[in-house]
């Protein structure tokens, strides 16, 4: 039964019971035997009052504990909103500022990746003035030989001893090479040249139809050919230089183009004893050619070393005699600690036995009077 029905109940009682009496009182006088009934209702009404009072007074209390229980609830409520606010407003803050650092982390790789693009668009820049005053270089004769000369210094100084090479050396002809590689007879110093026809080359790379790629082919041949005649005849000296010399390539394109679309003129430079090299195929002939001196050092210095070995041998046989006598004074060293010991442990019995000997009274010599 809800709260509120049972005042509204009362009330109507109430009100029913003022309209009778209201009603009584405009009717006549009654009979003695009315005003016993009057009696009788007025102490239902008072009846009626204090139970009306008792139920205010419930209503009251209820009413109290209603908005007790409703303020407890409500505080609840705003207890459990203001955790559930709470906890949203740090999970949006935490959001928040995971995903500021997110975008920091963002902008920071942005950044990363713009300054790696800057440095590549740079080294791009300097590789193409690079590109460009190689192209000048390989255009001017004189600077294309200096080139060719610088890479293969490059190569001789890294693999080879100092001694072991000469620059713009002078043969007993007057004719000047490049590098004098001083190999040990045989084979002998051998002439490197580090020029190249690069003109005839280039123009077979520039040709744009067949017939002039035919014509930059026949004049690179012919280029290569006389290139390696003169090689042939100004390095290749009886009894000065090796029976061969070597024609240093500073490219591996051209090196592989060579001996794959000009077969023919590699294997002519191979009779005439010139061979064509190439900066890796250049580097190997280096590391056998320092093997080789190596190896003549060795054969050169092994008298010294067998004289050193003796010397050494001859130290170990007095070591080993004077490790014999140390032996013998440690032995007889030893012999003597021991006899030492033997004698130490006679006189340690001796005086325990003297400690242990006990006299008669009648036998100690009375004192005279």
């Amino acid at each position: 039964m809800p709260d509120w029905l049972l005042p509204v109940s009362l009330l109507a009682v109430l009100i029913t019971l003022a309209i009778l009496f209201f009603t009584l009182l405009r009717r006549p006088s009654a009979p003695p035997p009315a005003a016993d009934g009057f009696l009788m209702l007025a102490g239902k009404l008072e009846m009626l009052a204090g139970t009306q009072e008792r139920l205010a007074e419930m209503t009251t209390d209820r009413l109290a504990q209603q908005d007790r229980l409703l303020g407890d609830r409500l505080a609840e409520t705003a207890r459990r909103l203001d955790l559930a606010l709470a906890s949203q407003n740090e999970k949006l803050a935490t959001r928040l500022a995971e995903q500021a650092k997110q975008t920091q982390e963002t902008a920071g790789q942005i950044h990363e990746r713009l300054a790696v693009i800057d440095a590549a668009r740079a080294n791009m820049e300097a590789l193409g003035s690079q590109v460009t005053s190689l192209a000048g270089i390989l255009g001017n004769k004189q600077q294309r030989g200096a080139f060719g000369e610088m890479q293969l210094r490059q190569l001789i100084e890294d693999r080879l001893p100092p001694d072991g090479f000469a620059w713009q050396h002078t043969l007993s002809t007057g004719v000047r090479c490049d590098c004098l590689i001083r190999l040990p007879y045989p084979p002998g110093p051998v002439a490197v040249d580090s020029k190249f026809p690069l003109e005839a080359w280039q123009a077979l790379r520039d040709a744009e139809d067949a017939p002039s790629r035919t014509v930059a082919a026949r004049q690179f041949t012919t280029d290569m050919r006389r290139h390696i005649d003169d090689i042939a005849k100004k390095y290749l000296i009886p009894g000065e230089t090796a029976e061969a010399a070597i024609l240093f390539v500073p490219s591996e394109a051209i090196f592989a183009e060579l001996h794959t679309g000009f077969a023919a003129v590699v294997d002519e430079a191979q009779r005439r004893r010139v061979y064509i090299v190439s900066p890796t195929t250049l580097w190997a002939m280096l590391s056998a050619m320092r093997a080789l001196m190596q190896d003549v050092r060795m054969r050169a210095q092994a008298g010294r070393i067998q004289e050193e070995v003796g010397k050494l041998v001859g130290d170990v046989s007095r070591l080993a005699e004077r490790v014999s006598r140390l032996k013998g004074h440690f032995a007889q060293a030893q012999d003597d600690i021991r006899q030492i010991d033997i004698s130490t442990d006679k006189i340690s019995r001796t005086g325990a036995r003297i400690e242990q000997v006990e006299l008669d009274e009648d036998d100690v010599p009375k004192l005279p009077r």
